[in-house]
């Protein structure tokens, strides 16, 4: 339960957090956040690290003038395409190994057939979209990898993705994250942030399960 308070009071007290770590490791504060974007986005262990929040304070703290904002978003739009592309050789490599029960529930070679068909039609839009859905996007790239996506087009929309992701948050940060009203309510900017995040996830969900209903 400790370490649950602890990433919660991270989460919404990133700003505080972050500027510590600013002030005390200077320009190592590019290697710290290049580090948590890539294993958020790079790892399916560790989904749970903050992505959107960590970009939108990053972008305020860089308007502060505690960061230079155009080399955040290069090093922080490296991580996450870095990260992408990590993610689906991982899911490439094991895919293969995994999926050769055929008895198996979990790891029936249907399956991975299932999947390769679902990403050679909507592996685009999944690759793209997931990019602003915490949790969906650690995975998204690993099942890619796993459905043997075609690489060429995986690294068009990795790298589009993680263009689109990262700009808009920082620069949203960059431009309006000093703003007095904003800045005086950071915690609960950071929360909506959090809840608009999972929202696609949460309406996904009950769409699907009406659909079962029906």
């Amino acid at each position: 339960m400790e370490i649950v308070a602890a990433f919660i009071d991270i989460v919404l007290h990133l700003d505080r957090h972050l500027q510590w770590l600013v002030a005390n490791y200077g320009a190592w504060i590019y290697a710290i956040l290049f580090l948590i974007i890539f294993c958020e986005t790079g790892l399916v262990v560790t989904p749970f690290l903050p992505g959107d929040s960590l970009l939108f304070v990053a972008g305020t703290i860089a308007a502060a003038g505690g960061m230079y904002i155009h080399a955040l978003f290069a090093v922080l739009a490296a991580a996450s395409f870095t990260g992408d592309n990590t993610n689906y050789w991982i899911g490439r490599f094991i895919g293969p190994r995994v999926f050769t029960r055929e008895k198996s529930w979990a790891f029936n070679p249907v399956h991975l057939e299932r999947t390769r068909r679902f990403y050679a039609r909507h592996g685009g839009k999944t690759i793209t979209i997931a990019r602003f859905v915490p949790i969906i996007r650690t995975f998204a790239p690993f099942v890619a990898g796993i459905g043997r996506m075609a690489y060429a087009r995986f690294l068009f929309y990795s790298f589009a993705g993680s263009v689109l992701w990262i700009s808009s948050l920082t620069y949203a940060g960059y431009y309006f994250g000093n703003i007095p009203a904003v800045k005086q309510n950071l915690a609960l900017v950071i929360v909506g942030i959090v809840i608009l995040s999972v929202m696609p996830g949460v309406v996904e969900y009950l769409r699907s399960r009406a659909a079962r209903s029906a």
